[in-house]
């Protein structure tokens, strides 16, 4: 690999990273930054849900226009506007319940924060693409891998940064420095993608899209699920993503059950993105291209039935160290299923419909992550810590038997295949 491609892996990286860590600091504080500005349930729930439905929206966008324009400037806009969106979120935090601003609420300036978040954030699969015009096939797996292992590192580093940055548990009102940090370090990351990324779609490259509109998405999209091996890949991708985001927004209310405070919280889910981070940093990266693809995304789905079955024992044994064992399982599980579908998917896409295809599959990966966390907070009512991940469990063995289905061979599909 060259030095070039190296340095641009590198900022896709810490892009990636960088995404993450902002999502990671306000994602355990926004339902207390929500209620303090007055919001009730079923408003906190929309505004929970905001982030991931901007990306399911503008994601396979994102990815098309990249396959025109190229993914440098598709990538850097997305790092400046998440400086602008956390910025602002960070400012409007200084405010009082019943203030006016600009004439909105700061409860409406949240939404507003969370829905430019969600657009500038859905530059991920522009990320992939960068990935896929850099890798060989025989690397794309390991390429994957290294955008999970960034949601790793974000997932890790952003709840510590929360955890340091939360107010007191007298002080009533928000802090602004997790949306001041966040924003600051998406604007180094931008300027960094400015002066060093180098773009990897060239006009003269055979990988440049020479045709279609990047805003025909939807014709796009029902031509990528009419392929057979694309729609079930995309379907899969929603499933077992689904899955997962039952366990991480339940995980917060199962803990409390345990008697874990609000900022030993944030360490927990520090430990879930240092697991991310080992498991895809380094033993995806070499088992997929020993294994397959195929293969570890099996073993994966293998793990998460099991992990998520273990978990909904957890209050039954009512341990804190119980949790902490068969927690990995299921995390694990996912950093093994994640990258395989997605390299899966970049391998069977013809290479001037990377962007928009992969944005297909971020597309379906927040759509899971809008109704994931309805079904699991709605299965949790009365204190039932069993049927979300139980449920879960069930959704993942469906994911299993879908994965068996898939060719082992990776073929370019075309939409008359």
């Amino acid at each position: 690999m060259s030095t070039n491609n190296k340095r641009g892996l590198f900022i896709v990286f810490l892009a990636v990273c960088i995404d993450l860590l902002g999502f990671a600091i306000v994602l355990p504080l926004l339902p207390r930054y929500g209620k303090f500005y007055l919001a009730n349930e079923f408003t906190l729930g929309l505004l929970m849900a905001s982030f991931s439905a901007m990306q399911f929206l503008f994601a396979p966008i994102w990815g098309r226009i990249s396959d025109h324009i190229g993914r440098k400037p598709i990538l850097t806009l997305g790092l400046f506007a998440n400086a602008l969106f956390y910025g602002v979120f960070g400012y409007v935090s200084h405010f009082p319940a019943d203030a006016i601003f600009l004439g909105f609420s700061p409860l409406a300036w949240l939404f507003i924060t969370r829905l430019g978040a969600g657009i500038a954030s859905a530059t991920i699969p522009t990320a992939q693409a960068y990935i896929a015009d850099t890798t060989t096939a025989a690397n794309r797996g390991k390429g994957m891998a290294l955008i999970g292992a960034a949601f790793g590192v974000g997932f890790t580093f952003g709840p510590l940064i929360g955890a340091f940055a939360l107010p007191p548990e007298y002080i009533i009102a928000p802090s602004p420095w997790p949306g001041y940090i966040a924003a600051g370090l998406s604007f180094v990351s931008g300027i960094l993608a400015v002066l060093l990324l180098k773009e990897s779609r060239l006009s003269s490259s055979t990988t440049a899209s020479t045709h279609g509109s990047p805003f025909s998405i939807f014709t796009q999209s029902a031509a990528a699920f009419s392929r057979p091996t694309i729609g079930l890949l995309l379907l899969t991708i929603f499933i077992s993503t689904f899955a997962f985001a039952e366990f991480e927004t339940t995980l917060s209310l199962l803990t409390k059950g345990l008697g874990i405070s609000d900022r030993y919280n944030f360490y927990l889910f520090a430990f879930i993105g240092l697991v991310l981070v080992i498991s895809q940093g380094g033993i995806v990266r070499r088992l997929i291209p020993k294994l397959g693809e195929k293969r570890v995304a099996l073993i994966g789905t293998v793990f998460m039935v099991i992990g998520l079955g273990a978990l909904a024992l957890t209050k039954t044994f009512n341990s804190v160290a119980y949790l902490y064992a068969v927690m990995p399982i299921s995390i694990i599980g996912f950093s093994f299923v994640t990258p395989s579908l997605q390299s899966m998917l970049s391998l069977r896409t013809h290479d001037d419909e990377q962007g928009g295809v992969l944005g297909l599959g971020q597309s379906m990966s927040a759509i899971a992550r809008i109704f994931g966390p309805i079904a699991g907070l709605t299965l949790m009512t009365g204190e039932n810590y069993v049927l979300p991940y139980l449920s879960a469990a069930i959704v993942m063995a469906i994911s299993f038997f879908m994965i068996l289905r898939l060719p082992s061979t990776n073929t370019v599909q075309t939409p008359a295949q």
